[in-house]
C-alpha cells in the first residue's frame, strides 16, 4: 500500500482573482521506508509576474499626467470610467481643455491613455505590486504612482463589469455527439467507399439552446484536430498572448 503526502498545498484559497499569480510546481520522490512505499512530495511554488506591456505611443499619452496637479489626473479618471460608461463626449474634453490651457487632442489623448491603463489592468486582474511595477517605467513621481493605483483599484470591479456587457455573446459549447458511417459492401460501387464522421454540435447562446450538424471525412477531421493543437500551442508563445491582451 503507498501512501502519499503532500508537503505544500497547490493553492491558496483564501487568494483573490487579482491575487492568483500563475506557478510553476516542481516535484520531488523520497525513498521508500520499511515495505510502505512513502512518496514525499515537495512543491515549489514560484509566482510569475504578470506586467502591462504599454506601447510609445501609450507613454506618450501618460506624459501629459505629471503636468497638471492630483485634482486634476483624479477628473481624468472619472472621466475614463464615464467613458467607459457613456461613451466619448468632445465638449468635455473641450471643457477641460479650456481650464488647463492646452488644446483638446492632448486632454483626449491623456484620457484615452488612463483608459487603456485602467481597462489592461482590470481585465487582467494584476495584483497591487505588479501595477506599481507597471507604472514604474513611465518614470512618474510616487504620489502619482499612488494616486493611478487608487484609482485602478477603486474602478477595477465596475470596469470589469462594464467590459463583460460590451463584450459580445458568441455561441458556447454546450456538448458533442458524433457517429462513424461506414458502408460496408455495395455491387453498384467499385471504388472504396470513404467513412463519414457526423458530428452534432449543441450550442448555447443568449440563454438559448441551439444545434449544428456537420460532417466530414476522418483524414480531413485529423488535420482539422491537428491544426487547433498546433494554435493552441502557438497560444502559449509571448507574442500570441501579447497579441490577445492587445485584442481584448
Amino acid at each position: 500500500q503507498k501512501f502519499a503526502s503532500r508537503t505544500a498545498e497547490s493553492r491558496n484559497s483564501k487568494l483573490g482573482d487579482a491575487e492568483a499569480p500563475e506557478s510553476l510546481y516542481v516535484w520531488t520522490e523520497g525513498p521508500e521506508v520499511a515495505r510502505a512505499g512513502i512518496v514525499l512530495r515537495v512543491e515549489i511554488r514560484i509566482p510569475v509576474k504578470m506586467l502591462l506591456d504599454l506601447s510609445e505611443e501609450h507613454k506618450e499619452h501618460l506624459a501629459f499626467l505629471p503636468q497638471v496637479d492630483s485634482a486634476v489626473v483624479a477628473e481624468f479618471g472619472r472621466i475614463a470610467v464615464e467613458f467607459l460608461r457613456r461613451g466619448s463626449n468632445p465638449k468635455i474634453y473641450e471643457g477641460a481643455a479650456r481650464k488647463l490651457g492646452v488644446s483638446s487632442d492632448t486632454v483626449q489623448h491623456g484620457v484615452e491613455g488612463l483608459i487603456y491603463l485602467l481597462t489592461e489592468s482590470s481585465k487582467l486582474m494584476i495584483s497591487e505590486l505588479d501595477f506599481q511595477d507597471s507604472v514604474f517605467v513611465l518614470g512618474f513621481s510616487e504620489d502619482l504612482n499612488k494616486l493611478l493605483l487608487q484609482l485602478y483599484l477603486d474602478n477595477r470591479k465596475e470596469i470589469r463589469t462594464i467590459l463583460s456587457e460590451l463584450a459580445p455573446d458568441l455561441p458556447s459549447y454546450h456538448s458533442l455527439e458524433w457517429r462513424l458511417d461506414v458502408q460496408l459492401a455495395s455491387r453498384s460501387l467499385r471504388q472504396q467507399i470513404k467513412p463519414t464522421v457526423t458530428i452534432k454540435l449543441h450550442l448555447n447562446q443568449n440563454g438559448e439552446h441551439n444545434t449544428q450538424v456537420l460532417q466530414t471525412d476522418p483524414a480531413t477531421l485529423l488535420h482539422l484536430v491537428q491544426q487547433l493543437e498546433q494554435a493552441l500551442e502557438e497560444m502559449k508563445t509571448n507574442h500570441c498572448r501579447r497579441v490577445v491582451r492587445n485584442i481584448k
